[in-house]
């Protein structure tokens, strides 16, 4: 009876091992990993918000309904639980449109920026804009890299034998970013073509 139970114990590791569990393991953390990536590039930004909207507030007359417009995305963005984000496709869709959104309110307050010539040549809002510039690079880099790992995932959950047991042991598709409308054009950090195209 033992031999039997030994037996059988080793059978399912065998299969586990031969049918790819430890592979989509593998796979999972590899998403996990990259979401955290995701997460911390978009955390730069949110940690960005506050001085540039503290060194734009100083100029004479800045428009103060696009300043409450960035505060009001960065606070939205705040109260998503990002942990949570990536296995859930409704929670993913809401903190995808909240980062678009401060995104968005971002690209507005440089396009407004650029009728301050005296907040153009200031030395602190110049280095902003450069780190702004780069944070937002950096996320279109990480996103990409997590849609990556994540069609491998999703690829591996999708494919025989693995499909037949993925879903039981809590491997279940997992959402890509996509692209929002306007995305080709927001978030854009460059004075010179915003300014031109929305005058």
């Amino acid at each position: 009876m033992q031999k039997r139970i030994i037996f059988g114990l080793l059978a399912i590791m065998t299969l586990g091992q031969g049918c790819g569990y430890n592979r989509l393991v593998s796979l999972q953390q590899e998403v996990d990993k990259q979401w955290a990536q995701v997460q911390n590039v978009y955390q730069r930004r949110a940690d960005l918000v506050p001085n540039l909207v503290a060194t734009v507030s100083g100029s004479a007359n800045f428009e103060k309904s696009t300043l409450i417009a960035i505060t009001e995305a960065r606070a939205s963005v705040g109260k998503i639980d990002a942990s949570q984000v990536a296995n859930d496709p409704a929670k993913f869709a809401e903190f995808e449109k909240a980062q678009s959104n401060l995104g968005g309110a971002l690209s507005r307050l440089l396009v407004v920026a650029e009728n301050y010539p005296q907040l153009k040549s200031s030395a602190n809002f110049m280095e902003l804009q450069a780190q702004l510039e780069g944070t937002e690079n950096r996320i279109s880099v990480e996103r990409g890299r997590y849609n990556d790992v994540v069609q491998r995932y999703n690829t591996a959950t999708k494919s025989f034998p693995t499909l037949v047991y993925a879903g039981s042991f809590g491997f279940k598709e997992k959402p890509y970013f996509t692209a929002t409308t306007g995305a080709e054009v927001a978030p854009k950090v460059d004075f010179g073509s915003q300014g031109t195209s929305t005058k």
